[in-house]
């Protein structure tokens, strides 16, 4: 035992350099974009990797896609044995800047290397930001700042897989029409307030969109905007029939 982990020591000084060129290089090849990794730290005794500022760009005819993340916290296999199974226990973002301008940025070759794995996700302090003609038109500009989400086990196909196995989230939405709604969204149930929804939140059973294994970046964008524009109905629906409740209600 002494012997094997004096081994993994030694193996994870010498791969450090590697393993940040590696996933650097399989984001680069999921996104087709280039992407770079400034500073790492691989402990493969104790099971975890740090990555600090990644920076993810591409900008072509297609359109534009920024990524940077001050900070990635990979919880891995302890004692080496992250040598057999890279996949992260627990992968810790803080720090997201995404910026994406137009959806075709998602029509992706199905890339060479396998997407980036976590059994569970953990994001804080995000910022995303989607214009006009990304995702759905009529809405504008929309801006999402993440406090703090929980999601489940997720294959990162896009910045967004995380989404289908989301747990837990607070969140607040700008909208170009200068609206600011605040969200919330624990154990199936999200809840709306702000706008035109009011200061007493909404809530509304929620039932996630399914990843398919099969599905590309493309597929699961097209069932994130799908499940927006359904939920946009949805709430709208509930207001509507808040307000002519309250007008029927006796006085």
């Amino acid at each position: 035992m002494a012997a094997w982990l004096a081994a993994v020591l030694v193996i994870g000084a010498a791969v450090e350099g590697r393993t940040r060129d590696r996933i650097a290089a399989r984001l680069a090849d999921s996104l087709q974009a280039d992407a770079r990794i400034v500073r790492g730290d691989l402990a493969l005794v104790r099971g975890r990797l740090d990555l600090e500022e990644l920076a993810v760009r591409r900008d072509d005819l297609v359109g534009r896609l920024a990524i940077t993340v001050a900070r990635i916290h990979c919880e891995l296999r302890p004692l080496g044995l992250a040598l057999f199974d890279r996949d992260c226990t627990e992968l810790a973002v803080r720090g997201t800047r995404l910026e994406v301008s137009t959806a075709a940025l998602f029509k992706l070759k199905r890339p060479k290397r396998p997407p980036l794995r976590a059994d569970r996700v953990v994001i804080d302090d995000a910022h995303l930001e989607f214009s006009p003609s990304a995702f759905v038109p009529s809405l504008g500009r929309v801006a999402i700042d993440i406090a703090h989400a929980e999601a489940g086990p997720t294959i990162f196909k896009t910045p967004l897989s995380w989404i289908f196995s989301l747990r837990a989230l607070q969140a607040t939405v700008a909208l170009a029409s200068d609206t600011t709604l605040e969200l919330s969204y624990d154990h199936g149930e999200l809840r709306v307030a702000g706008g035109m929804f009011g200061a007493a939140p909404i809530a509304l059973p929620v039932a996630l969109p399914v990843a398919g294994a099969a599905d590309d970046p493309a597929a699961e964008m097209a069932k994130l905007v799908e499940f927006g524009r359904d939920l946009a109905q949805r709430l709208l629906a509930r207001k509507a029939e808040d307000w002519l409740r309250s007008k029927l209600s006796p006085p």
